[in-house]
């Protein structure tokens, strides 16, 4: 059985994030992938210059349309924009068989620019956190869904990690390529897991789509049928070689995106 992951999040009409980083993710760990596009975004590897929100009722026929055909082995969340649209996803996973879902509560992009609504915050973790697998903030946006300064140290970051579990998430991965660790150190936690993930910091400025790759190689691993723990150690290994090779590639004048297909073409 070919393994099926399905993507609902934001489209990057500069490819390197959001549907498009999801799908090329997807496809070069074998997976295949489909999607449903709960966004569109006019951006490039400079910044984001607008927003146009999906309404509900397409995000949900997309849904509806995907899911009753297409045996789907695991389900990533990306860019939702708004209270209408999370509601219509979770309305969605209630109605489907969707596998695991790896939810990315995406809120701002690698440039700077604002992806989640104020008022959208607390309906996607009300809404979302209950229903996903895992869940994987950074740093910043823990800090934002929790309140909260951004984590300074390890233990503060493992507290982070329960308080985001104490508000519904079945599991948390909090991801610390933001942070000021000599590492780039991720925590997962999972009901009696808790575990650290290492991996050395590359000297690039290609790091946009870093935050959809990861959760999307997290979700193909579970497509494939491997548990979570393993999941997210391959994703992490996927993620580190596709940033290591990022300066192979030439793409625009910005944050430039990371090599998604380093292991099968190189510039």
């Amino acid at each position: 059985m070919t393994p099926i992951a399905v993507t609902i999040a934001g489209s990057d009409s500069g490819g390197g994030a959001g549907i498009q980083a999801d799908l090329k993710t997807f496809s070069a760990l074998g997976v295949y992938g489909a999607s449903v596009i709960a966004a569109l975004t006019a951006q490039n590897t400079l910044t984001v210059t607008a927003v146009h929100d999906v309404p509900p009722d397409f995000v949900h026929a997309q849904m509806d349309a995907v899911y009753s055909d297409l045996r789907v082995g695991a389900t990533k969340i990306g860019m939702l924009s708004n209270p209408g649209v999370i509601e219509a996803v979770a309305a969605g996973l209630d109605a489907w068989k969707t596998g695991p879902v790896v939810l990315d509560p995406v809120m701002v992009t690698t440039s700077g620019a604002k992806l989640l609504a104020d008022d959208a915050v607390a309906v996607l973790t009300r809404e979302l956190f209950p229903r996903a697998l895992l869940v994987t903030p950074n740093l910043h946006e823990a800090a934002r869904l929790l309140d909260e300064p951004v984590a300074k140290g390890r233990a503060a970051v493992e507290r982070q990690a329960d308080a985001l579990l104490a508000l519904g998430a079945n599991g948390v991965l909090l991801k610390g390529g933001h942070g000021d660790e000599p590492v780039a150190a991720d925590f997962l936690a999972a009901g009696s897991l808790r575990r650290w993930f290492e991996a050395p910091r590359i000297a690039t400025e290609n790091t946009h789509g870093t935050g959809c790759t990861l959760s999307s190689a997290i979700a193909a691993g579970l497509a494939k049928g491997l548990d979570l723990a393993a999941s997210v150690a391959a994703a992490k290994a996927y993620l580190q070689a596709a940033i290591a090779a990022s300066d192979r590639l030439r793409i625009g004048s910005g944050h430039g995106p990371v090599h998604h297909f380093h292991a099968i073409w190189s510039p």
